[in-house]
């Protein structure tokens, strides 16, 4: 690889004017731009040094590959006179420039608060669908379950007490979550969310009173069970007060009074005003919503299904959570109200997306493209679709759009016959977990409705505009490469059949589940990913080490079969810069299967944060016909991992 080119190449696809930062891992470049919209995303993708692009968290990461990453960011740096930064570093300045934009810094903060919750909610919620099952009549005969085997009657009480937990006491959790965001205490957070929903669970706290008379003020003392805006306002206004009092109180009265005068003027604030006017704020949002649920109807719906994907594509569906909790709070409360009639569009346009990506797998002839859109399809119909929708379909165009017909049409069903979730979940092929116990088989139906129509749409028009796929995979028109795979170049490139051995002891898992779409995806490589239950590192070929960071988070070796494997220890623990870690070999240095590369402190990586899974990637896959995880259980180092077919 010509470094100094590759690094001028990116530099010419991003724009110089248009790079505020950049940094880079043990296997891509991280960008920070101004502009993404600016970004020549043919060039790169037709760059053969490139291995992929996407963006994630404000950066535009572009992927190299280890033991080139580290020379074209040296080159890339050179070239544009920019300041060298850490990865660290660079986060910052990826959120100094979302600040400049109050809208995308208000979604963040809604989704930096609300995404800790959603595994309580998730729960809450499909205890709820579980409960309806027990006792919805019509599902399983004329009667319910319940009234049909009453010896279930005490399973489903008690399943309805646990459901109900979440959502009743639901400014707790948003206590907590947004103390911790807004910079309090989280237990301060959590006791201001139980002050407001103690009028509801505990009346006789009230003594039978309307409202309490306080300095000839009359303050009412309404619950906020299940309300989102008021706690967050009120959050708010306590960890600001909490800091100020921390900086100006004596530390000799700060431990006692601070929390004390924190508390009680929240308190006295929250119910006299801020309470109130957030409520009714967000009440109004929400009756908001639901007016043009129930005024526009299905037509509402439909084009709601129509518009989803492209409100993915800002960002905007993050702040979805806070009004969605609301809808859910309103009908698991009483069975009364609208339901969650946004989760079942969210699910109608990600199975689209899904739909039209898979119908770029079945008509390209590109193998790096059937591998990125086969990934791609799979974690859209589990309700991740930011793979297919930056990978695939908004890189063809038309898929994106032919995507949106079926959103719109699914919706509309959906609308039609009132399909609604009752819990918060996984909006795909399992969203029917979440979905009200009659509703699911109108859902099933209507998702069905959404990817036949948006595949079908995609596939014929792609059919018949052949040169629009040309015009992406070969815009340089190209002849159509010969497969990589024959035994001729296999003997040159020096491959053989063999396998990779297990590097740590710990449970094996596929590569797509790891949570990193570069190796999810596997941009870099076929391979397999282990989750450590031992913080040793072994060798798993016998070979030469190309690739050992300062930081000790990622090896490369070339194997003696002529297999290339990248082993990355952790999720973006290049953060850590070494932290935890320790590393015995060095570059250029040859080892055999067993040595010990280095080690690392699990627990101290798990307590910094950052997901300990290990990733074994076989960089030069294509250089073989099959690159197969073999070991689907717990596997102890030295154990075959992976198999190598030529």
């Amino acid at each position: 690889m010509d470094h100094k080119k590759v690094a001028q190449d990116v530099v010419a696809a991003v724009g110089r004017d248009n790079m505020l930062g950049a940094a880079h891992c043990a296997t891509r470049l991280r960008l920070v731009l101004k502009d993404d919209t600016k970004v020549n995303q043919r060039a790169l993708d037709t760059n053969p040094d490139v291995k992929g692009t996407f963006k994630t968290n404000g950066q535009y990461q572009i992927i190299i590959g280890p033991g080139d990453v580290d020379f074209v960011y040296d080159e890339l740096i050179k070239a544009t006179g920019l300041k060298e930064a850490s990865t660290d570093e660079l986060k910052q300045v990826a959120e100094s420039g979302q600040k400049n934009n109050p809208v995308m810094a208000f979604i963040k903060l809604l989704s930096d608060i609300f995404v800790p919750l959603i595994p309580a909610l998730v729960a809450g919620g499909l205890l709820m669908a579980l409960n309806n099952l027990f006792t919805s009549e019509g599902l399983f005969g004329a009667k319910s379950l319940v009234e049909m085997y009453p010896a279930l009657g005490g399973t489903s009480s008690m399943i309805s007490v646990i459901s109900a937990a979440p959502f009743t006491f639901m400014p707790v959790l948003i206590g907590m979550s947004a103390a911790k965001r807004f910079g309090g205490n989280q237990f301060l957070g959590a006791t201001m969310g139980l002050m407001m929903t103690i009028t509801a669970t505990n009346p006789a706290a009230i003594q039978g009173l309307k409202y309490w008379d306080i300095f000839g003020l009359h303050v009412s003392f309404s619950a906020y069970t299940g309300q989102v805006i008021p706690v967050l306002a009120a959050v708010w206004i306590l960890s600001i007060l909490e800091k100020w009092f921390h900086k100006h109180l004596p530390s000799a009265v700060d431990f006692t009074f601070t929390p004390l005068l924190s508390t009680l003027i929240t308190a006295f604030v929250t119910f006299a005003a801020v309470g109130p006017v957030m409520r009714a704020l967000s009440d109004a949002v929400t009756n908001g919503i639901v007016w043009c649920y129930d005024t526009l109807g299905f037509v509402g719906t439909g084009l709601f299904g129509a518009v989803y994907s492209p409100i993915v594509l800002t960002g905007l569906h993050q702040s979805f959570p806070a009004i969605e909790t609301q809808l859910l709070t309103a009908f698991n409360s009483n069975h009364t109200g609208y339901g969650d009639f946004i989760f079942v569009v969210a699910s109608m346009a990600n199975m689209a997306q899904a739909a039209a990506c898979f119908a770029i797998f079945t008509l390209t002839k590109d193998s790096k493209t059937k591998g990125l859109t086969s990934s791609a399809t799979v974690s859209a119909l589990l309700g991740i679709t930011e793979p297919a929708l930056f990978g695939v379909n908004l890189k063809y165009r038309f898929p994106f759009f032919c995507a949106l017909i079926g959103s719109c049409v699914a919706s509309a069903f959906a609308g039609l016959f009132h399909v609604i979730a009752v819990s918060l979940g996984s909006a795909g092929v399992i969203g029917f977990l979440s979905i009200y116990a009659k509703s699911i088989p109108m859902y099933v139906l209507c998702e069905a409705i959404s990817f036949a129509i948006a595949f079908a749409v995609t596939y014929f028009y792609g059919k018949s505009h052949s040169d629009l796929m040309l015009a992406v995979e070969n815009p340089a028109g190209d002849a159509t490469p010969v497969d990589e795979n024959t035994a001729e170049a296999n003997a040159v490139s020096g491959v053989e059949n063999g396998e990779v051995l297990a590097p740590i002891d710990g449970k094996s898992v596929d590569l797509s589940q790891v949570n990193d779409q570069v190796f999810s995806q596997k941009l870099m490589g076929d391979g397999a990913a282990v989750v450590p239950s031992d913080g040793t590192i072994y060798a798993p070929v016998d070979g030469e080490i190309t690739v050992a960071y300062k930081t000790k988070h990622a090896y490369g070796i070339k194997g003696d079969n002529g297999a290339e494997v990248l082993l990355h220890i952790g999720i973006d623990t290049v953060n850590l810069k070494g932290e935890g870690f320790t590393s015995n070999v060095a570059q250029g240095q040859h080892v055999k299967k067993g040595d010990i590369l280095g080690t690392v402190d699990l627990d101290a990586v798990k307590k910094a944060g950052y997901d300990t899974t290990v990733m074994v990637v076989v960089t030069n896959t294509k250089n073989y016909a099959s690159v197969t995880r073999v070991n689907h259980e717990d596997v102890k180092h030295g154990d075959n991992l992976i198999a190598l077919t030529i």
